[in-house]
């Protein structure tokens, strides 16, 4: 069994949380609030931001060829479509910069992306690697699954259609095999991290949608961790 047929399984559970999530069965139906899934792209835009900049930081950070190739590749091919595609998506909303700059982080937004720089700063660029992998794996399968039932809201399916198509998978396909590879040539140790880190990343997930479908925000001390988080975005 490979390392990502392993990582698969050990966070089975999150997976499955996420297919059946009230965020994206509600989204399948066409039932999700609108607002709901304003506040999504909202807090995706900070996650995404972060995502592909850590493409960037991984790839200057690596030895190792065929990540380092793969990883330049995946920040370019998502500048060029998911990113593209929210900016549409922003336009059709009337999401403007004021807004996106106005809205607080979420929590579970930091500590998701937080958790992907600490695999990078304290751990190694294989492990940053194996953190990167649920997010694009995972929304390929959700769009895959979900595309046999068209959405009858046309932003919805827009949004299961753009990662559902052959390059996506291929793109998820040829990502596992580089990864699967670094895991073998990895010491015990540092295959510890990767499976900690893809595990987490699996589990941050699910809470993504939750976090989305609650519109989560800081309990307490709210102006004192909007400024940290503020600077954070600069990061």
């Amino acid at each position: 069994m490979t390392f990502t047929e392993k990582a698969r399984q050990a966070a089975a559970a999150s997976w499955q949380g996420s297919f059946s999530h009230p965020f994206i069965t509600e989204l399948q139906a066409g039932t999700l609030d609108q607002n709901i899934f304003r506040y999504y792209l909202i807090q995706d835009h900070y996650y995404l931001k972060h995502f592909n900049k850590l493409y960037t930081l991984t790839a200057e950070q690596t030895s190792h060829p065929e990540l380092k190739a793969m990883l330049y590749r995946n920040a370019e091919h998502l500048a060029l479509g998911e990113l593209a595609i929210r900016k549409a998506f922003f336009e059709e909303l009337e999401i403007t910069e004021n807004e996106l700059a106005a809205v607080p982080v979420a929590p579970t937004a930091y500590h998701y992306v937080s958790h992907l720089y600490r695999q990078l700063l304290e751990g190694t660029p294989n492990a940053a690697a194996a953190s990167l992998l649920p997010c694009s794996w995972l929304y390929q399968e959700l769009g895959t699954a979900l595309l046999s039932k068209q959405s009858p809201v046309p932003i919805y399916q827009r949004w299961i259609e753009s990662y559902a198509g052959a390059d996506t998978l291929e793109n998820v396909q040829q990502e596992r095999a580089v990864i699967d590879q670094l895991y073998t040539e990895s010491s015990p140790e540092v295959q510890e991290q990767m499976m900690a880190a893809f595990i987490i990343s699996s589990e941050m997930e699910y809470t993504f949608w939750e976090m989305s479908y609650q519109r989560e925000t800081w309990k307490k001390d709210e102006a004192v961790v909007e400024s940290q988080t503020a600077g954070h975005s600069k990061a």
